[in-house]
C-alpha cells in the first residue's frame, strides 16, 4: 500500500481515470497488483527498470503500456515485444488485450528470466524469446518497441520482422519520431501519432507495412 493507505490497483485505476482511460476490471487490476510486486522484488536485485518508487512505475511504465495496448488496432493476432525489458508494454498488452498472442523477446539472461518468471506468475499465455529479437525467425502482425537501445537501429530490424499489411508501434518521443519514421524505411506508411498521457512530449506512434510495395 502507499502511504495514503490505498493499494496500488486502486492508485493504477485512479491514474488511467486521470488520464482519460477506463479503469481494469478486477481481475486485471489483480493481475497488476501481482506485476507490480514481482518487479519491485527483481529490481531489488536486477537492473530491470531505473524507476524504482511504486508510483513511478505505475504512472510511467503501467499506464503508458495500457495506454498502448489499447491504440493497437483491432485484428492483431501476434506481436512481438522487441527489447521487452521489464516486459513494457509487451505484458501490458498480454494482460490487456488476451485475443493477442505475444511474444517477449529480451537479449539479457537476467531480464528473460524476470519476463519467464513474471510469465509463470500471471498465468498469461506469452511466449519469452531469450535471445535478439530479429534472430528468433518469425513474422508478426505487430511489433513494439520503447525504450530499446540503438533505437534507430532496433526500428530498421524490427521493420522486417512486420508481416505485409502489419504494423509497427513505436513509444517513443517528439523529438525522435521523424529520425525513427526515417529507419523503419520507405515500407511503412505513419498514420497515426497519439500522445501519451502526461504531457511531456512522449507519444504511441503507429506505422503501417504496406502491401504493395516493389520488393
Amino acid at each position: 500500500m502507499s502511504q495514503a493507505g490505498q493499494p496500488a490497483g486502486v492508485r493504477l485505476n485512479a491514474l488511467l481515470a486521470e488520464s482519460g482511460l477506463k479503469p481494469l476490471d478486477a481481475a486485471q487490476t489483480g493481475q497488476f497488483e501481482n506485476y507490480l510486486s514481482l518487479l519491485l522484488r527483481w529490481n531489488a536485485h536486477v537492473n530491470l527498470t531505473a524507476i524504482r518508487d511504486e508510483d513511478g512505475i505505475l504512472r510511467r511504465h503501467f499506464v503508458e503500456s495500457i495506454a498502448c495496448a489499447r491504440a493497437l488496432p483491432a485484428g492483431i493476432d501476434t506481436l512481438l515485444d522487441f527489447g521487452s525489458g521489464a516486459g513494457f508494454p509487451g505484458i501490458p498488452i498480454a494482460l490487456c488485450r488476451p485475443e493477442i498472442a505475444v511474444t517477449l523477446a529480451e537479449s539479457q539472461g537476467k531480464k528473460a528470466a524476470f519476463l519467464s518468471e513474471a510469465v509463470r506468475v500471471l498465468g498469461v499465455g506469452t511466449k519469452v524469446y531469450s535471445g535478439r529479437a530479429e534472430t528468433q525467425g518469425s513474422r508478426f502482425d505487430c511489433v513494439t518497441l520503447r525504450a530499446v537501445d540503438k533505437m534507430e537501429r532496433a526500428v530498421e530490424a524490427a521493420g522486417r520482422l512486420v508481416r505485409p499489411g502489419g504494423w509497427m508501434a513505436l513509444m517513443t518521443t517528439e523529438a525522435e519520431l521523424e529520425k525513427l519514421h526515417s529507419a523503419s524505411g520507405a515500407e511503412f506508411s505513419w498514420s497515426s501519432v497519439i500522445p501519451q498521457p502526461g504531457g511531456d512530449g512522449q507519444l504511441i506512434a503507429l506505422g503501417v507495412r504496406e502491401i504493395n510495395l516493389p520488393a
